[in-house]
C-alpha cells in the first residue's frame, strides 16, 4: 500500500518520506473541522499531510497539531484550546457513524449513486469514474 501511495504522491509532486510509524489521526479529524469552519480546512490538511507522510511526524500530539494549525495560517493557542476542549468530537463521531452507514472502511472513497472508487486515484480514473456516472465536464 505504501509503495503505491509513494508513487501516486510523486506523480501529483507530493512530499512523502519513510514513514515508520502508524500514528492515530482522531485528534487532527477534530481540529480539521475547527480549521474547516475557519475557512482555513484545505490549508490545515495540507499541513497535518506533510507533517504525518513527508516529515513522519505524530500526529497524535496535540503540539503537532498546533504547529500545522499555524502553517495554515492559525493561532496556536486556539487550536489548543480546541484540541483540549474536544469540541468537535461529535462531528467527528457523526462523520465515522455515517461512513459505517455507508459501508465506507478505506480513505479516500469515492461514491457516486452506489458505485465506488477507493483508495488515492489518478486523475484518469476519478474523470472515468465520474463520467461512467453520467457526470460532464463543465467549460470554465
Amino acid at each position: 500500500m505504501l509503495v503505491r501511495l509513494r508513487g501516486v504522491a510523486r506523480a501529483e509532486g507530493l512530499a512523502f518520506g519513510d514513514r515508520k510509524m502508524t500514528y492515530n489521526s482522531r485528534l487532527a479529524q477534530e481540529l480539521g473541522k475547527w480549521a474547516e469552519a475557519k475557512g482555513r480546512g484545505e490549508a490545515f490538511h495540507k499541513a497535518v499531510f506533510a507533517a504525518y507522510f513527508a516529515e513522519g511526524q505524530n500526529i497524535a500530539l496535540p503540539e503537532v497539531l498546533a504547529q500545522a494549525a499555524v502553517a495554515a495560517g492559525l493561532a496556536a493557542e486556539e487550536a489548543m484550546k480546541v484540541v483540549n476542549s474536544r469540541q468537535f468530537k461529535e462531528a467527528v463521531d457523526k462523520d465515522w457513524m455515517r461512513s459505517r452507514q455507508l459501508g465506507v472502511n478505506a480513505v479516500p472513497t469515492f461514491m457516486i449513486d452506489g458505485a465506488r472508487l477507493v483508495g488515492a486515484q489518478p486523475y484518469e480514473s476519478l474523470e472515468k469514474f465520474i463520467k461512467d456516472a453520467g457526470g460532464v465536464r463543465r467549460r470554465q
